[in-house]
């Protein structure tokens, strides 16, 4: 015993070094002669003991998505936010301003901008940032039951700690991860799902130990549990576990069937008790979960790239600037110093040089106006609301608008290349409907009309299942033919429900008295089982030797002889039962392919009749099964039931004996008929698949469900389709074979791209540098890939990334399945790193937030999973749906607005300020400004920032009717042809022009002129007032041109700002105003006098001209010379505007035609074994069934 105690001593002494070093415990580890330094690779922890556990500082339960607190916020914040180089260039700009011998400009006219930009900016993070700490403060508030001192008492979620044992009850969320100890199912099993995880709906089974199961729920024996546990560090490995638990002197292995995840519901299940293993940060789902980054847009970044050229730009010109200064001031300034005398500070003409550098940095510095990014966020901020406030991405059934939860991503909302989307809640509803039938040739769940044809159904074709007071009101059908069939008693009618009723692993609990619950390992059973329900054959309840079952209104028993359960490689399942009178009956249902296999051969015409009905099942996406049966001789049946026996008790190579065993007996069966269950898909998901192809966006599937499933809604999805030329799937499960699988599949799309001359393998040759670019590839055909989580694992490994990127990025659709969330957010970082795209994570579940968090945009699906993927996202609203409006609706008309807003800005200030640039030749580079001091301070903020707010905000090429017809028009966004480097540098040019001419037009107006009377109007004044009325009339006149969707908003933000300017001109040089503050208000009459004169708005209209020539020019010789896609299809709504006709309608779906089974797939390993254990049965608390016959 004292060894054993030394021993626990030991490996606590060791974790807890590695946590903390302490002096006692160093003395400890001297006198027990301990190795600190030894690294420990395990946890360890005793129940019911805090005081032990609390040496290794585990963390408590307390969850924390948010990013800041009171105390970081302000340098976290300002620390991103001068991550723009703009943000930081005005930094600097600002301590320059501060030196008086260099401004020119006063400090504030920097610094108010800069400070409104920032608190406009961390106002809206604070309040995204606040958002998750009440989804935090919620979570973390949540009651728990927890054992303290013997007794049950509630506590919150934060306040549990490693050790401690809890309570759990039936339909409640698992409070951390925590070892199941025992539950109220016999045992010690306890139901769960596990949908918030890896997105199944399944229920899965768990176990506890034998050794702790016993203590049931004896207050007494658990708190007097002091077991050891000692297991994996924290990891994100969903289905890795392994530990050991010491207790009373014995070891009992540890696995994932013994541990509850956080994240998972209790189902099926009254009550349980767990010894909690991990907490908080450490759970398995919070290891998932990815962290929070700071996001920025592609656009953000390109700018900051603009900045610098700017800033290399601006210093170029300062230093021409002051050369030619130093040149002037040595050749004529130091022989006018007596009109022109140098300051005390001057001691020659290199220092008045330096100090000029700095002026015109400061007089210069409009050429990137803070202006723009206080603009920038409005317009943000604008989009933002137009997607909250869209009535048509409102969900009426949740009244749920959708939300813009962030503003800042509104333009990369139009440049998405790759959709990454979650399966389970995002594209299916999560809800299996029994929807059509065939029975003996025949089918049903079709509506016809009088003269015998098909129609769709209608509400009013509804059955009425009034007459079973046992139906289950919810479930509806719609050919009432078949409730006719039943009521009749036809034969093989009775043996299909029949069949139906018994064959499956469905429990059923009874909820309140005489009300049924069943809780189905599979969807797809629980929507069987249902169906047979309401039409008069329902499953009762079952023993681990009968299944009770009312039919048509009679209690009938029947005897389980077998369970020959489901397997992926069996794809089917049946039951042998006894019927009470006393006959032995096989029934089996599972996939087509397999069934038709074992049929009598008498069953041929009816097989063909079968699939013929089976094919038009598949072709509307209905997952489809066949169901059979047969009798079995009663000698024969002896004769076999022992050779199960013997196959069931072996230990050696026991699943293929079973299979053999299995195959003895189902054969020879008689089609009894096929089912058809709809996977129901959220409303609107193939229309929206269909619509984001034609826009060039790829779909991936990223799903912790099963490959058949997947495979499955991919095709009814459209993401997979019929006519591709192929389909691959990796399954290996190994590196090599998976990369044999991944280039055996680029052979065929793509042969040349495996030879050494291949561009692509002569660029990755080189090893170049990260970060680089992958090019796209074009592959021969349409094809398809479905990825297994488990070779993923391999793929994402080293130089096999590339091989899966090349090989996805080929293909039409990708489908990964039974991945991990990190897995997912693996793919999609995978991706953003090589492809250097737009990418967009949608999913509704906390198994989603890694990738929502991974991606540039992530949208949360506020859906049945819980709210943490919404609260994780960048927009949110209810249905998949939606995402077409989001991305060629508001993504599109965002990223044109800000695409127009930025080439726009950037030209009118490089027009405005580069003026200064070819004044300074004609006033010896003295940093003197052409305009008013008031002139300039209000161009940006007041003349000209209505107008292009305006375009901004409400700015359309065309209506949001053919943004969605011509999905085609979403491209440019894709490839950023309206905003990029080349853009950028058409508008240095066109500002550079423009600036030439607002200068020297005005220049040879003034120069040596005078007015009507003989007075002279060549003086700065008249030249200042001539230069800026030009340029305000220029740029107005240059935004009209660009607007294209013409409002009365519209027309009063243009030319309202026209007037303004004149009007506040005439103000500003009034007599009344330049007599009351002569200091500040010099232009005493300047604007009365010169805008009354001809030559004056003849050199206004010349300029003007001259200035919008070079931009109609190129609009009407772009599209001839170098046309693009979507000019040719605005040309071609534009034909259409002139020439009404019906828009284009969206594409109608047209489903798949191929036969998936639904049963194949819905789980991986079926309930047999352990419901003829009888396992499953409450010896106690069984209740006897009130279900009123």
């Amino acid at each position: 015993m004292k060894k054993h105690l030394f021993n626990l001593i030991d490996v606590s002494l060791q974790l807890y070094i590695l946590a903390q070093e302490s002096e006692p415990v160093k003395e400890m580890c001297q006198a027990l002669q301990l190795e600190p330094q030894k690294i420990a690779k395990e946890r360890i922890l005793r129940a019911n003991d805090r005081k032990f556990n609390s040496i290794f500082d585990y963390p408590d339960n307390t969850i924390k998505t948010s990013k800041y607190n009171l105390l970081n916020f302000l340098p976290m914040n300002l620390f991103e936010q001068f991550q723009r180089l703009a943000n930081a260039y005005f930094l600097i700009l600002l301590f320059l301003q501060l030196i008086p011998q260099i401004s020119s400009l006063s400090w504030y006219t920097t610094v108010i901008p800069l400070v409104v930009v920032l608190s406009i900016t961390g106002v809206k993070d604070a309040i995204d940032d606040v958002k998750r700490h009440q989804s935090d403060k919620q979570v973390n508030n949540r009651t728990v039951l927890m054992l303290v001192n013997g007794r049950i008492e509630k506590d919150k979620w934060m306040n549990v700690q490693v050790g401690d044992i809890i309570k759990l009850e039936n339909d409640h969320p698992v409070t951390a991860d925590v070892l199941l100890l025992s539950s109220s199912e016999p045992y010690g099993l306890t139901y769960v799902e596990t949908a918030d995880l890896d997105g199944e709906t399944n229920l899965k089974v768990k176990q506890a130990i034998s050794v702790t199961s016993d203590m049931e729920d004896n207050l007494k024996l658990l708190s007097a549990f002091n077991g050891e546990v000692r297991c994996d560090l924290p990891n994100n490995k969903l289905d890795k576990f392994s530990g050991v638990l010491l207790y009373l002197g014995e070891s009992y292995s540890l696995d994932h069937d013994r541990l509850l995840l956080r994240g998972c519901i209790i189902r099926n299940t009254d009550w349980c008790y767990g010894l909690v293993i991990y907490t908080g940060p450490d759970t398995k789902l919070m290891q998932n979960s990815g962290k929070s980054t700071f996001k920025r847009t592609h656009i953000d970044h390109l700018m900051n790239v603009l900045v610098v050229w700017i800033f290399l730009l601006l210093g170029a010109m300062c230093l021409l600037l002051s050369v030619g200064h130093g040149i002037w001031e040595s050749n004529k300034g130091y022989f006018f110093q007596a009109f022109l005398p140098w300051q005390h500070y001057i001691a020659s003409s290199a220092t008045s040089s330096a100090l000029v550098f700095w002026s015109y940095f400061i007089v210069l510095n409009t050429m990137v106006p803070i202006s723009l990014y206080v603009s920038v966020e409005i317009i943000r901020l604008g989009n933002s609301y137009y997607i909250n406030w869209d009535r048509q991405m409102f969900h009426e059934p949740k009244n749920s608008p959708a939300q813009a939860r962030t503003t800042t991503l509104n333009e990369e909302l139009g440049q998405v290349k790759y959709v990454f989307s979650d399966k389970t809640g995002t594209l299916t509803e999560n809800v299996m409907v029994f929807n059509k039938c065939s029975i003996n040739g025949k089918t049903y769940g079709y509506s016809y009309d009088t003269s015998g044809q098909s129609v769709p159904v209608s509400p009013d074709d509804k059955v009425d299942f009034s007459y079973n007071r046992l139906a289950d009101p919810k479930f509806s059908f719609y050919d009432s033919t078949l409730v006719e069939a039943v009521r009749s008693e036809d034969r093989l009618v009775y043996l299909f429900f029949l069949c139906l009723s018994l064959c499956h692993t469905v429990m059923s609990e009874e909820k309140e008295e005489g009300e049924l619950v069943y809780q189905a390992q599979s969807p797809d059973e629980g929507a069987l089982v249902t169906a047979t329900r309401n039409f008069g054959f329902v499953f009762c309840s079952r023993t681990s030797e009968t299944i009770t079952v009312i039919e048509m209104g009679k209690m009938r028993v029947y005897q389980l002889l077998a369970i020959l359960d489901f397997s992926n490689e069996r794809k089917r399942m049946s039951v042998v039962v006894r019927t009470p009178e006393n006959r032995v009956m096989l029934f089996c249902k599972g996939a087509d392919t397999i069934i038709c296999e074992l049929l009598h051969p008498s069953c041929a015409s009816l097989s063909d009749v079968t699939m013929d009905h089976l094919d038009d099942f598949a072709s509307e996406g209905l997952r489809t099964l066949m169901v059979a049966y047969r009798e079995l001789d009663n000698a024969f049946f002896q004769t076999w039931i022992k050779k199960h026996n013997e196959a069931s008790l072996t230990l050696d190579d026991r699943e293929r004996k079973l299979t053999m065993v299995y195959e003895e007996v189902e054969r020879d069966l008689l089609l009894l008929g096929a089912t058809a269950i709809e996977d129901k898909l959220q409303c609107g998901v193939p229309e929206t698949v269909a619509t984001l192809s034609k826009a060039k966006i790829k779909v991936w599937v990223l799903t912790g469900d099963k490959q058949e499933t997947a495979v499955n809604v991919a095709y009814s999805c459209r993401i997979f389709k019929d006519e591709m030329d192929g389909v691959f799937t990796v399954e290996g499960t190994d590196r090599e074979t998976v990369l044999q699988e991944l280039r055996t599949a680029r052979n065929k799309m793509k042969p040349e791209s495996l030879l050494e001359s291949d561009p692509i393998n002569i660029f990755l040759a080189r090893k170049p540098k990260m970060p680089f670019r992958v090019l796209d590839e074009t592959p021969n055909g349409n094809y398809g890939l479905v990825i297994s989580g488990y070779s993923l694992a391999y793929a994402l490994e080293g130089n096999m990334e590339l091989e899966l990127l090349r090989t996805a990025c080929m293909c039409k659709g990708v489908i990964c399945c039974r991945m991990t969330p990190l897995q997912k957010a693996q793919v999609v970082d995978l991706v953003k790193r090589y492809k250097k795209v737009v990418t967009l994570a949608i999913g509704d579940g906390a198994n989603d937030i890694g990738m929502i968090k991974a991606a540039h945009i992530g949208v949360g699906i506020s859906g049945h999973e819980g709210m943490q993927a919404m609260l994780n996202s960048d927009f949110s609203f209810c249905q998949f749906r939606y995402l077409q409006r989001l991305l060629l609706v508001h993504g599109r008309w965002s990223y044109n607005r800000m695409c127009k807003f930025l080439s726009y800005f950037f030209y009118k200030n490089f027009a405005f300020t580069l003026v200064h640039f070819w004044y300074a030749f004609f006033n010896g580079f003295s940093a003197q400004t052409v305009y008013d001091t008031l002139f300039i301070t209000c161009y940006n903020l007041v003349y000209t920032s209505l107008p292009v707010l305006g375009l901004s905000l409400f700015e359309k090429d065309v209506n949001e009717t053919w943004s969605l017809c011509y999905p085609e028009l979403y491209e440019p966004g894709q490839h950023n042809l309206y905003f990029n480097k080349k853009e950028f540098i058409k508008c240095l040019m066109h500002g550079i022009y423009s600036s030439f001419v607002l200068f020297f037009v005005p220049m040879g107006t003034i120069f040596n002129s005078e007015r009507s009377d003989g007075k002279d109007i060549s003086d700065f004044q008249s030249f200042s007032l001539l230069v800026q009325s030009t340029l305000i009339w220029v740029m107005t006149m240059q935004i009209a041109l660009r607007t294209n969707s013409w409002t009365l908003i519209s027309h009063a933000l243009i030319w309202g700002s026209l007037g303004l300017y004149f009007g506040v001109l005439l103000f500003l040089c009034s007599d009344g105003l330049c007599l009351m503050f002569p200091s500040t208000f010099h232009f005493l009459g300047v604007a009365r006098n010169n805008l009354n004169q001809p030559q004056m708005w003849l050199c206004l209209i010349l300029s003007t001209v001259l200035c919008m020539i070079p931009v109609i020019g190129y609009n009407f010789l772009k599209p001839l010379l170098w046309p693009v896609n979507v000019d040719k299809v605005l040309n071609r709504i534009h034909f259409c505007l002139k020439h009404p006709v019906p828009p284009p309608g969206q594409t109608k779906v047209k489903h798949p035609s191929l036969r998936r089974s639904a049963y194949a797939f819905s789980h991986k390993h079926g309930f047999g074994a352990l419901i003829t254990s009888g396992k499953t049965l409450k010896s106690s608390a069984s209740k006897t069934s009130k279900i009123p016959l």
